[in-house]
């Protein structure tokens, strides 16, 4: 059995027989690794809109999501790197309340539309640091809204465009996308195949 197949049973069985069971079967990423580090910035009032979002630091992804970033973690990690994720699912009220403040579909999924693949519990934003937990220079902050974040940007210094090829070829291995505005947000690739949801993050 292929080891993201296997890793894949485990993650199910593991949310289902929990009795933590996530909402619509989502599962919290700190419940099958310990191997992640966490910044997730809608926590907290460091972010674009400047305002707490979410009422808790929570990582919740699809049980396929989770198993295939699992993967791209291990391969990042034999690297001398480590993942660190910002966003993963966002419930679509929390969309809503983005858009209203920065109604700009380059930057952020209309809600009223198709909604942000983070809806689905289908995308990650992150970047990754070493194992000893130091910064790696990918060109810009998390949520700059400008072109020194865009993917296809190559006017950078050849240590940012080295890190980004590293972050962008270790994503694509296991099924995830990149973006042209963005350099930290990653799409799985069957992602419009899970239903938009709006369940708050399960913070007790």
């Amino acid at each position: 059995m292929k080891t993201t197949t296997f890793l894949l049973f485990i993650v199910l069985f593991f949310g289902l027989s929990s009795g933590k069971k996530q909402q619509s079967d989502l599962v919290n990423m700190q419940d099958i690794s310990n191997e992640f580090t966490y910044e997730i910035r809608y926590a907290t009032s460091n972010n674009f809109i400047g305002e707490k979002l979410y009422d808790c630091a929570k990582c919740l992804l699809q049980p396929e999501v989770a198993a295939a970033i699992v993967e791209a973690n291990k391969y990042f990690i034999e690297n001398g790197y480590r993942i660190r994720f910002y966003d993963c699912y966002r419930p679509l009220d929390v969309q809503k309340k983005m858009w209203n403040k920065v109604p700009r579909a380059t930057y952020v999924g209309n809600p009223y539309g198709n909604g942000s693949v983070h809806n689905r519990g289908a995308a990650i934003d992150m970047t990754i640091e070493t194992l000893e937990g130091c910064h790696v220079d990918m060109g810009s902050d998390y949520d700059h809204f400008g072109r020194a974040a865009h993917s296809d940007n190559y006017n950078l210094s050849e240590e940012i465009l080295s890190n980004r090829k590293l972050l962008f070829e270790g994503m694509q291995k296991f099924g995830f996308s990149p973006i042209r505005t963005e350099w930290w947000h990653f799409s799985y690739r069957k992602n419009r195949a899970f239903k938009i949801l709006n369940h708050p993050l399960p913070c007790e």
